[in-house]
């Protein structure tokens, strides 16, 4: 463990502690699916149960969970994916060896019509690899665990949701074939094109990395250069699992950086921003900033202070060219942490000791908070979203890990497949 003050590393436990008892509670035992968010007969997301499985570990390693607690829930989980319905039928679970993005929780099939998800089926691979890698002793669970993680990933058929563009397509619905559009621009799918590549039986080819990193834009925003996407977590998620410091393919070598590098200066040009504050939002500034898609207060348009102001329910917020509603995402800013501590402290002590913002929630801090909106019912710190989500709290628990032991990060060095598919996208340095 690295060197901290022992009050942060206090406050950065009990943080991370909170939000791991969402995926305690928040699941259910008998299939391992964890609920998307703490709204009524809410379904389960198959990207936060790909958290969950990341998380159990972190949870024994810390005491939270003992480690047979951990195996029953990590192969309650595996052994559902491996058994559910696959196939065209519009209730299955999935298709081709991918997931749909919301299943129901109790029965594990399909819910709302939505769509069958490859980012989403990325993530959950990725907390599968997690928990092979760490369940590795000769016994016949923990062996289990490893040969289905293996096997469910083997099956994913990455060539079926490649695009003609080279590109891998968002997904496939039965009622109408695959979604139009295509993981282009720089975003949270540096992962998924990792684990697509690194495929032994239905990989990608490196020309499909390449197609994608043509679709890249490098911008200059305030004094910094950098690889752009305007909502903050699309520079974190896969960070959660990869430690991308040293790490570098031909798109960053070419600027001399890597995308640990990049994202800490996605985190610089965020509080840059907020200090900015060009839309005059209340609240913002130097200890206050982490814009991202998130949940809102909207949709609503409101006068405030003589201005029009409209806001927005759950959007792709970002910064400085995205949507800005004055919405900030506490989650957003924690997952930050190893790029860029002494940003990152301060705001969660504002957010703990200043806002109030945690402690009065069960799972620690909700999705986001909005000081402009009027009228809401939390004094203190204005609008605060009535939910919890599996997907926030989920890299609170990975990212202060991975900033206080590197664990998850060492863990994924393990993953030969992850490693075979960075080699193949171009990456070379680092730990591989």
């Amino acid at each position: 463990m690295r060197s901290h003050p022992s009050d942060d590393v206090h406050l950065l436990r009990h943080v991370q502690l909170r939000a791991f008892a969402y995926f305690e509670h928040e699941t259910n035992p008998a299939n391992g699916l964890v609920i998307d968010k703490t709204a009524a007969d809410w379904p389960a997301s198959i990207a936060a149960t790909g958290l969950a499985l990341t998380c159990y570990p972190v949870a024994v390693e810390n005491g939270w969970l003992s480690e047979q607690a951990a195996i029953d829930r990590t192969l309650a989980t595996l052994r559902f994916f491996m058994g559910s319905t696959q196939g065209p039928e519009p209730d299955a679970t999935g298709h081709h060896g991918f997931y749909y993005h919301f299943l129901d929780l109790h029965s594990g099939r399909r819910a709302w019509q939505c769509e069958l998800s490859s980012v989403d089926s990325a993530f959950l691979f990725a907390g599968m690899f997690a928990a092979a890698a760490y369940f590795t002793a000769d016994t016949p669970e923990q062996r289990e665990i490893r040969e289905l993680a293996d096997a469910l990933y083997r099956r994913a058929d990455w060539q079926w949701l490649q695009a003609d563009t080279g590109t891998i397509g968002h997904g496939w619905r039965p009622e109408t074939g695959f979604i139009p559009f295509r993981w282009e621009g720089f975003d949270e799918a540096l992962l998924m094109y990792a684990l697509a590549l690194g495929s032994p039986t239905h990989a990608l080819p490196a020309s499909a990395y390449a197609a994608w990193a043509s679709t890249y834009e490098w911008k200059h925003c305030y004094d910094l250069d950098y690889l752009y996407c305007g909502p903050l977590f699309t520079h974190q998620l896969s960070h959660a699992w990869i430690d991308f410091r040293g790490l570098r393919d031909d798109f960053m070598r070419t600027k001399g950086i890597d995308y640990a590098e990049n994202s800490r200066r996605a985190t610089l040009i965020q509080q840059r921003y907020a200090i900015a504050n060009p839309l005059g939002f209340k609240g913002y500034g130097e200890n206050a900033w982490g814009i991202t898609a998130s949940d809102g207060p909207g949709p609503a348009v409101r006068r405030i202070d003589g201005v029009e102001r409209r806001f927005y329910d759950y959007e792709g917020r970002g910064a400085p060219f995205g949507l800005d509603d004055g919405t900030l995402a506490p989650w957003a800013v924690i997952a930050s942490l190893p790029f860029a501590p002494e940003l990152v402290l301060p705001t969660i002590h504002h957010f703990v000791h200043g806002l109030q913002l945690h402690d009065r929630h069960r799972y620690g801090f909700r999705c986001t908070f909005n000081q402009t909106w009027d009228g809401a019912s939390d004094s203190s710190c204005g609008w605060v979203s009535p939910w919890h989500y599996g997907l926030n709290l989920g890299p609170i628990v990975l990212m202060i890990e991975n900033y206080l032991s590197g664990k998850v990060w060492q863990l994924m060095r393990n993953c030969p497949h992850i490693g075979a598919g960075l080699r193949r996208a171009g990456f070379s340095g680092g730990w591989l």
